[in-house]
């Protein structure tokens, strides 16, 4: 490969964090930063779950890795978490604002939705990530250079056809999770705007649906889904994200902030 390519997407030496890395989208954010050079630390809910990831990541790339605990629903254990992050090579380069989810087990429904639940999905998705962004973003403007990239989703872009859960049996994607992610969205575009002088491009990624062996979603529903995009099939975990990941990680991407790049098979524009 010619030098000038392989300089674009090299991460040798740098230090990345990704959130909600043990496992899905967020290892697979973790495993591509690694395999282009990247130091990183992965954190999930459980210690052991970022640590089994982190130990598998190091194992398999000539790179360090750590796992950390992470609670991105109290300030506290963010802002420690960052702490600890930052202490262990005294610099980060990269967040990933991955950790998410959090749906609950009250119908997905609006009407019958439990509004604890309610809260817990935005808390997670919306206010938990703008403080991984402000904890983080505090050591990357220390430096005066950092990328954050902001796992949004298409359900910020498009209303959903609930026809397609019904029909599987499923519950089907909560209200607020729209909300969230279109905050998460509109965060990202104004971050830019706020971070842009102190050296940090801030952008976004909304993924459409994916799957993968450790999923539990019916063939039916993923023959149904499949059949809404133009590509004719869902995002794969292990393969569809890693390319929009390394793009904005690297420096491959110095010119870009304030973007959303949806990765979604064409779903959101097949209608």
């Amino acid at each position: 490969m010619h030098n000038q390519i392989e300089n674009m997407f090299d991460l040798t030496g740098k230090v990345a964090m990704i959130t909600g890395g043990a496992r899905h989208l967020g290892y697979d954010a973790a495993d591509v930063l690694a395999a282009a050079g990247a130091h990183v630390i992965v954190t999930s809910r459980t210690a052991d779950s970022a640590t089994a990831s982190a130990e598998k990541l190091a194992s398999e790339y000539d790179v360090d890795a750590l796992g950390l605990p992470l609670d991105q629903l109290e300030w506290t254990n963010v802002a420690c978490c960052a702490d600890e992050a930052f202490a262990w090579k005294q610099r980060i380069d990269i967040l990933v604002n991955n950790a998410g989810g959090g749906s609950g087990d009250s119908p997905g429904k609006l009407l019958e939705r439990d509004p604890a639940e309610i809260k817990n999905m935005i808390d997670i998705n919306l206010t938990g990530s703008l403080w991984c962004c402000k904890a983080v973003g505090r050591h990357m403007a220390d430096a005066g250079s950092g990328k954050i990239i902001n796992i949004a989703s298409i359900a910020a872009l498009l209303g959903r056809d609930r026809k397609m859960y019904d029909a599987c049996g499923m519950s089907g994607q909560p209200i607020e999770y729209a909300a969230a992610k279109s905050g998460v969205i509109g965060m990202t575009l104004d971050m830019a705007c706020y971070f842009g002088p102190m050296g940090i491009l801030v952008n976004a990624i909304s993924p459409g649906g994916f799957f993968g062996p450790t999923r539990t979603l019916s063939q039916q529903f993923v023959d149904m889904y499949s059949e809404h995009t133009a590509l004719g099939r869902m995002g794969r975990d292990g393969t569809d994200l890693k390319g929009a990941i390394l793009f904005l990680a690297a420096p491959a991407s110095d010119y870009v902030t304030g973007q959303n790049v949806v990765v979604d098979g064409g779903f959101a524009i097949w209608h």
